[in-house]
Order: C-alpha cells, then sequence, then structure tokens
C-alpha cells in the first residue's frame, strides 16, 4: 500500500515553516529555496508570471505563477526541446551540461505573451509567443546570433529591442514581427563599460540586462562581480533608450543580484533577483524598492531583509516539486510539470502505459557513467532539508546495469542497484573526486527495492545521505555522506534524478512505482510495496 499523499505534504509544509492556522507570518527570503535562476518576470493585473533559467533540462524555459509573489505554481514550458544535436541529446560524447539555453526575457505586448532566450549550444536567439500564457501553446522563431543575457523591449512608439551584451550593452532593432534583426536598425552600445560605476577592480562585466520604463524613464539592470567582492547589482537609467545613461550600484549585500523591477496592484515595488546559494542552486530573493529623486533605491538600508511585508510562503511543494505515483487517467499528461529530462530525452525507451501506474526506464544504448546515460528523470532539490525516496522493481535488469536514485551535479552520488553477472547488490556512488567511486557495495537478492536520498542544506551544509530497504519502512544507511557541490560545468543546483543505464548490452528495463518528497524525518514511516 502507498503512502497518504496529504499526510506526507501536511508535515512537509510544517517542516518548512508554513504559518499554522491562525497564526500569521510573513514572507522570508529566500522566497523560493530551490534553483530558480535567471528570474523575468510581469505583472497582469493581480497575477504575477515568471520565467526561469533550466538550460540543459527538457522541456526547458518554464514559466510560473503567483498571486502573491512568493508562492509559486508550475503552468508549463516554452519549449519541450530547445534543438536536437549531439549536445542536447548526449551523443557522440557531448553535452550540453552548463549550457543549453540561459536567462529569459519575459512580455506582454498587444495581447501575445513572449518569452525569449539564447543559446551558444544552438547559436541561435530563440522567441516563444502565445495567446494564452497559463495554456499555451508555444509557437518559436528562432534567428542568429545568440543575443547574450538579453532583455527584450516593446517601446511606446511600436518599436522592438533586445538590449544585450558584456561589458558593453548594445541595443539591437528587432523587425515588427519579433522573428529577427531589423535590417537598417538600430544596432550601438548605449553603455560602455556598464561596470564601471561599481569601480575598476573588476571581474565579472556587466551582463543579465533587464529594461523597463517606467514614468517615461527607461532603467536598465545589470549584474557585475568585483574582484575579491561580490555579485553586484547595477542600474542605469536614461530619457531616451539610446542614452546617454547614468548609473549606479544597486544592491552589493549577499550577493543578491540580477534581475529586474515588479510592482504590485497596491503600489508597491520590489526588485526580484537572485543569491548563488552553495549547492542548492540560485535562489530567488525579493527586496523592497523605495523611489528616491527617480532612482529605485533597493532593500533596507542598503540590505537585502531577511523578512518581507507579504503573504508567508507555503514551501514549494506541489508547486515547483512534487511527489508521484505514475498513475495517470485518460487526458492526464504524460508527466507532471515537477519533471525535466536531463537532456533530451529518447521517447522510445521509457514508459507510463506499458506497466500502468509505474514508470518504466529500458536502457537504449550502452554508456560508460551515469551522466552520459539518456533518459534520467529529474526534479530540484529544495532547502533547508529535503529527502526523495523511491520504490523501484529491479527484476529485468540485465548484466552491467545500474538503476537507482542520484544527486545529480558534476558531483553527483547515487544510491541503487548494481548487476554484475547474475548477481545483484545495493551500492551507492560517489563522484566528489574523479573518477567515481563505488563506497559501499551490499549484496541484494529480492526484485524490489526502496531507495532514499535525505538532502541538508542549512547554514550551506551541502550533505546528502543515501539509504535503502527491503520494506520502506526500516532504513539503512549506504556509504558515506556525499559533499555536494555547485560547480560551473553543471551550473545547476543538485537535483533528484531517476535512471537506469547499461554498461554492457541494452534493452534491460526497470520499473519505478513511485517517487516522494518530503521534508526528512528522523524515523521515516512510509509504509509501501509494490504489487
Amino acid at each position: 500500500m502507498r503512502p497518504r499523499l496529504p499526510l506526507i505534504l501536511g508535515l512537509t509544509l510544517a517542516l518548512l515553516g508554513a504559518a499554522p492556522r491562525g497564526q500569521a507570518e510573513s514572507a522570508r527570503n529566500p522566497i523560493i529555496w530551490a534553483d530558480v535562476p535567471d528570474l523575468a518576470m510581469i505583472r497582469a493585473g493581480d497575477t504575477y508570471y515568471m520565467s526561469s533559467t533550466t538550460m540543459h533540462l527538457s522541456p526547458g524555459l518554464p514559466i510560473m505563477k503567483s498571486k502573491d509573489l512568493v508562492n509559486w505554481q508550475m503552468l508549463n514550458y516554452a519549449y519541450e526541446i530547445l534543438a536536437d544535436n549531439d549536445a542536447l541529446t548526449l551523443r557522440n560524447g557531448k553535452s550540453a551540461y552548463g549550457a543549453g539555453s540561459w536567462a529569459s526575457s519575459l512580455r506582454y505586448h498587444a495581447g501575445t505573451y513572449f518569452v525569449t532566450t539564447f543559446s551558444s549550444t544552438s547559436g541561435k536567439t530563440h522567441v516563444y509567443r502565445t495567446q494564452d500564457i497559463e495554456k499555451g501553446p508555444w509557437t518559436e522563431s528562432a534567428f542568429a546570433p545568440a543575443l547574450h543575457d538579453h532583455s527584450l523591449f516593446f517601446d511606446d512608439d511600436g518599436r522592438v529591442y533586445m538590449v544585450s551584451g558584456v561589458g558593453n550593452i548594445r541595443l539591437t532593432e528587432l523587425n515588427a514581427e519579433v522573428t529577427g534583426i531589423k535590417s537598417g536598425g538600430i544596432s550601438q552600445v548605449i553603455i560602455t563599460n556598464a561596470s564601471a560605476v561599481a569601480g575598476p577592480n573588476v571581474g565579472l562585466q556587466a551582463e543579465g540586462s533587464q529594461l523597463n520604463k517606467i514614468n517615461g524613464r527607461y532603467y536598465l539592470f545589470n549584474i557585475t562581480w568585483p574582484r575579491g567582492g561580490m555579485r553586484t547589482a547595477l542600474v542605469h537609467r536614461a530619457d531616451t533608450i539610446t542614452g546617454p545613461y547614468e548609473g549606479r550600484v544597486a544592491l552589493m549585500d549577499q550577493g543578491v543580484a540580477q534581475g529586474g523591477l515588479i510592482d504590485t496592484p497596491r503600489g508597491d515595488w520590489y526588485a526580484y533577483l537572485f543569491q548563488d546559494h552553495g549547492a542548492v542552486g540560485r535562489v530567488p530573493f525579493l527586496v523592497p524598492v523605495k523611489w528616491v529623486d527617480g532612482w529605485p533605491v533597493l532593500g533596507e538600508n542598503g540590505k537585502a531583509p531577511e523578512t518581507l511585508d507579504l503573504p508567508a510562503s507555503q514551501g514549494v511543494i506541489p508547486g515547483i516539486v512534487a511527489s508521484d505515483d505514475f498513475t495517470r487517467g485518460s487526458g492526464d499528461p504524460a508527466l507532471t510539470l515537477a519533471w525535466q529530462w536531463n537532456h533530451n530525452p529518447d521517447n522510445q525507451f521509457w514508459s507510463l502505459t506499458e506497466r500502468p501506474g509505474f514508470l518504466r526506464l529500458t536502457t537504449g544504448r550502452v554508456d560508460a557513467d551515469f551522466v552520459k546515460a539518456r533518459n534520467t528523470l529529474t526534479q530540484r532539490t529544495f532547502g533547508p532539508e529535503c529527502s526523495g525516496t523511491i520504490a523501484v522493481d529491479v527484476s529485468q535488469m540485465k548484466d552491467g546495469d545500474a538503476a537507482g536514485l542520484a544527486a545529480l551535479q558534476r558531483k553527483y552520488g547515487w544510491v541503487g542497484v548494481k548487476v554484475t553477472g547474475e548477481t545483484r547488490s545495493v551500492v551507492m556512488m560517489s563522484a566528489e573526486s574523479n573518477p567515481p567511486v563505488e563506497v559501499e557495495s551490499v549484496p541484494w537478492t529480492g526484485t524490489n527495492v526502496y531507495l532514499r536520498m535525505d538532502c541538508d542544506f542549512r547554514k550551506r551544509t551541502d550533505r546528502a545521505r543515501f539509504y535503502y530497504s527491503a520494506d520502506g519502512k526500516e532504513w539503512t544507511a549506504i556509504g558515506k555522506p556525499l559533499a555536494m557541490a555547485y560547480t560551473l560545468p553543471h551550473f545547476m543546483g543538485y537535483r533528484f534524478a531517476l535512471f537506469n543505464f547499461a554498461t554492457k548490452t541494452p534493452g534491460g528495463y526497470v520499473d519505478f512505482d513511485y517517487f516522494h518528497v518530503s521534508a526528512p524525518v528522523s524515523s521515516t514511516n512510509q509504509p509501501a510495496k509494490l504489487p
């Protein structure tokens, strides 16, 4: 019998700090303790919409919705796959780790919603549009070159632009259809050395452009990173879109930077930004804004506050991450919105119908290592603590196969079943060092196994611990704690990952009964058995 999800959800909300009934609480930073970087945001009436970066994952470019700027839910993705090439499909030894699609821009204009991104992997700027941001569908156009960290902007006179670049910020005019660069249109640098306002000792040059027009004036936000300092938010303003621009440091506190401005229906202003927060990834912050002499002044005495005059967070479950029993009714989507594949999937080798109520992952080729394998299914980890549990039928694995539950990043760790000849073992693998090491192996005679991964992100502890069980009730730790580390080669927070790969012969398969996500409990009691 599977666990009762309402009980798990209620326990999770309590442990994540959701306000008890009858007790008012305020929102706290980070507003989302999970990897939701490169935010772009708009407001339509009393509803906010947000896009974010998911890079090499598929589907990609997530669209989220909120009524209060704090509690967000997934709506859809702008694309199923960004492109079909070797890097995005993990073919011929290539990958798109740390690449794929980067910072997006979200806009509404003349009855159409636009979300745009760019990619070094495709070499293009991608434009997606829809009449219905909540339901889609999104249609795509794309053009070269890939305009780095651009901000799409519709001006009052009907002209369309992108502001982009690193160091020197450039204005590029697009055609009215937003399908490409306008022939003979404006193409010029509007700010030379935009980092200069933060001082001469700059490491990361200004990038991450987001442009808004407020009360007839143009405000451009960027980030920079002084050497020996921290990620810093910059703002420039001008009376005309081509400048001249004057600038200043908007915020230098805790590395909270990169984003733009959003207002509320009651007239309050906030800056939406993010912070590098260790292994969990880049987490969103909200910073209150006051207007002084035509400048947005961020924070409280120059600091990003811990609490905000906004409703309390109810946690990321089930809006951004979610448990899944893999049971689907007629008309239900195959995968819920919390799931993303690690790179483009090969759809002939996964199924929710071959064994109803289970996710089947079949190996379609031979791979040397976990991070090279296709059809690995992922969700975000989250703070301050989180736990993921799976039940999996391993009876149809082949010699050389490995399947289980992983903490996905370059320095990954996983617990799973490995088959050697006719023998199955539960193993814990660690890639803290290179090459990956099998830390512990335990003989396993059963055809079913329960696996668990707990993550601790409190005070940037950044540790994961792995467990196995024969019945889903009594758990045994295996291996050693994984020291999780956010690395630029992957450029993404750790993710829960369900996987199955072959090292000798393709064709073996495993059936995942469920994935349950929650805050960890010291004496986890999740009675469950595979039918």
